[in-house]
C-alpha cells in the first residue's frame, strides 16, 4: 500500500535521507525523507512511513506537512473575486508588477495547517454553564492602499503559497538538522514559472520541477516493480535515470535558512 504523497515522493526520486518534495495542487503536500530514522517532530509535523521495499527491507520514514490552501486561493480569486477569467492568466497578471506593493494575503479559508494548526473560523461553546469564546484564524488581505491593483493581490496570493511552503520546510530542517539542498516539485500549479522562481528565491535553494506534473502513478509502479517476487527493475538504478526536469535557481542573495 502506498499513499498518494508517498507515491509522489518515490516518483520524484526522493529516495535518500535529506531529500524532499512538494506537490502543488488545491493545497500543498510536503514530504521530507528522514531515512530509516523515525523522527518525532517538535515543530508541528507528522511522522509517517515513506515506503518499504518488501517485507525484508527496513522501512524508510518521513516528515509530512500540508498547506491547506494553495491553488484553491487562485480559484477563489477567479470564481469569487473575478480578478481573472482563467487560471492560466494568473502568471502574467502577477508578473505585471515587480512586488506585491506590501500587500499580504493569508488564505486561511480552512485554517492553517502545518506547522501552526489553527482552526479556520471562530466558534462559541458552552462550558459548565458559562460561555467560552474561542477565536480562530481567518483569512486576511492587508496592506491595501489607493495604489493597489488586482496584480498586487494576485501576486500576494502566489507569495502566500511560497511563504507557507517555506514555513514547513524550515520546520523540517529544524526537526532533522539537515539543511535541504533542493526541493523537488510537481502538481498542476508548478506550470506557473513565476511561482517556481518565487519559491526558489524565498527558500534560497534550487527548485527542480518534473516535466511530469503528476508522478504518483510512476512512484506506485516503481515500488510495485521492486516488490518481492516481482523485481522487474532496480529502484536505485532507476533513481540514477532521473526524470527530465526544469531547475529554478534562486536569484536573490538571501541565504534562505
Amino acid at each position: 500500500i502506498l499513499g498518494n504523497q508517498q507515491a509522489s515522493l518515490v516518483g520524484e526520486m526522493c529516495l535518500e535521507k535529506g531529500q524532499a518534495k512538494n506537490t502543488y495542487r488545491d493545497g500543498c503536500f510536503l514530504i521530507y525523507n528522514t531515512g530509516t530514522t523515525r523522527v518525532q517532530s517538535t515543530h508541528g509535523l507528522a511522522t509517517t512511513i515513506a515506503f518499504q521495499m518488501g517485507p525484508s527491507s527496513r522501512p524508510t520514514y518521513a516528515l509530512e506537512g500540508s498547506v491547506a490552501v494553495a491553488g484553491a486561493a487562485i480559484k477563489w480569486l477567479k470564481n469569487k473575486m473575478r480578478l481573472v477569467n482563467r487560471v492560466s492568466e494568473v502568471e502574467d497578471e502577477a508578473a505585471a508588477v515587480n512586488t506585491t506593493g506590501d500587500v499580504y494575503f493569508v488564505p486561511a479559508f480552512s485554517g492553517l495547517y502545518a506547522p501552526y494548526w489553527r482552526k479556520g473560523r471562530s466558534w462559541v461553546s458552552a462550558c459548565t454553564g458559562s460561555w467560552t469564546v474561542c477565536v480562530c484564524v481567518c483569512s486576511i488581505i492587508c496592506g491595501l492602499t489607493q495604489f493597489t491593483t488586482k496584480n498586487h493581490i494576485i501576486r500576494a496570493a502566489l507569495e502566500a503559497v511560497c511563504f507557507q511552503t517555506r514555513d514547513i520546510l524550515e520546520a523540517m530542517n529544524k526537526d532533522c538538522g539537515i539543511p535541504l539542498s533542493k526541493l523537488q516539485v510537481d502538481g498542476k500549479m508548478t506550470s506557473n514559472n513565476l511561482l517556481m522562481q518565487m519559491q526558489a528565491d524565498l527558500c534560497g535553494i534550487p527548485v527542480e520541477r518534473s516535466t511530469m506534473t503528476d508522478v504518483r502513478a510512476l512512484g506506485a509502479a516503481m515500488v510495485a516493480g521492486r516488490a518481492e517476487g516481482v523485481a522487474v527493475w532496480n529502484l536505485e538504478e532507476q533513481a540514477k535515470q532521473a526524470i527530465e526536469s526544469d531547475v529554478f535557481l534562486p536569484t536573490t542573495t538571501d541565504e534562505g535558512w
